[in-house]
């Protein structure tokens, strides 16, 4: 059953990351907001290639390869973003975000979308992102897995033991019981094993062949740091919630800094929710393709208000979409 809306005046954007997509995202909002085919448009543009094409038609196999599913994600998500402020702009409305905070590569997208970063800069900054990680994975092979059931100190407690024969470590600690681990492969496979053991409720490996979040990225991290270091950024104008410790980024030196950081150190999604909720948010929208943030804020407390506005195909006009506007205020 979906959630009672309540009268909300501190909105919080959530920008998902890598595994969200899906053949088709963007095509039936591109038909209807001229803001998110320009969103498009100036993607394909500067990326001097088809990028729209790949994200509506696919083919999925491509989709999903990490240099692709990243800049995708990101474009859509910008697409979403404008379509949003040009509806509210239709009624008379401007969308002003209390706070921003992106999951793993959704960062850049929330840098972007708090003024911090330029969407070209963003743009190129996310591409390159999946291209270096792609390069780290095939020099230094690795995986992640989920761990559902098992609470945050046995995860870590199993990979302190998994690691006596190379690293593997907590990568996402999503919400209460919803853990990711990441790393080399044999003690990665030893920590499922010993998940497994320990009765965890379902073990999963990821359909990832790089060890995203831990340090076999150290090589991508570096590229990735060199690149920023290059790029101008902007204080941004409401502060975004970091996922490296939750902490608040209110200048544009802190969000430069957050984004070199990311990719070795595990995402705290619950304490970037629960941080964003203490501070005062009281409307979580995600924005981009999909669901799966929504779904966890949920998990991490169901009180809060939450929506996915991916959900609203028809142009932003199904009756929960009224609701969340008619409690505007």
């Amino acid at each position: 059953m979906d959630q009672e809306l309540k009268p909300w005046s501190r909105l919080a954007l959530i920008f998902p990351g890598q595994g969200s997509q899906h053949v088709g995202m963007g095509q039936r909002l591109a038909q209807v907001s001229k803001a998110a085919r320009e969103v498009f448009r100036r993607a394909d543009e500067l990326l001097e290639r088809n990028l729209s094409k790949l994200c509506w038609e696919g083919p999925a196999e491509e989709l999903e390869s990490t240099r692709n599913q990243q800049p995708a994600t990101f474009v859509t998500s910008i697409a979403w973003l404008e379509a949003l402020r040009e509806r509210w702009e239709q009624m008379g409305r401007e969308l002003r975000p209390f706070l921003f905070a992106g999951h793993s590569m959704g960062e850049f997208t929330a840098a972007v979308a708090a003024e911090s970063l330029s969407f070209e800069d963003g743009l190129e900054l996310v591409q390159e992102r999946g291209r270096l990680m792609e390069e780290a994975g095939r020099e230094n092979p690795g995986g992640m897995a989920s761990i559902l059931g098992l609470p945050e100190e046995k995860v870590l407690e199993i990979c302190a033991e998994a690691s006596r024969e190379g690293y593997v470590g907590l990568a996402n600690s999503n919400c209460e019981g919803q853990s990711v681990i990441s790393g080399h492969l044999k003690p990665l496979q030893l920590a499922m094993e010993l998940a497994e053991k320990a009765k965890a409720r379902r073990v999963v490996r990821l359909p990832i062949t790089i060890g995203s979040h831990s340090p076999l990225m150290a090589k991508a991290s570096e590229g990735m740091a060199a690149l920023l270091e290059k790029v101008p950024f902007r204080d941004p104008i409401r502060p975004l919630v970091g996922n490296v410790n939750a902490s608040l980024l209110r200048t544009g030196a802190e969000v430069c800094r957050e984004l070199k950081e990311q990719l070795t150190h595990g995402v705290q999604w619950q304490r970037t929710i629960e941080r964003m909720r203490d501070e005062g948010a009281d409307l979580f929208m995600e924005i981009g393709p999909g669901n799966v943030l929504t779904k966890l804020v949920r998990r991490i407390d169901y009180s809060v208000n939450s929506i996915a506005i991916s959900d609203e195909y028809e142009g932003m006009l199904s009756e929960r979409w009224a609701l969340v506007e008619a409690t505007a205020r």
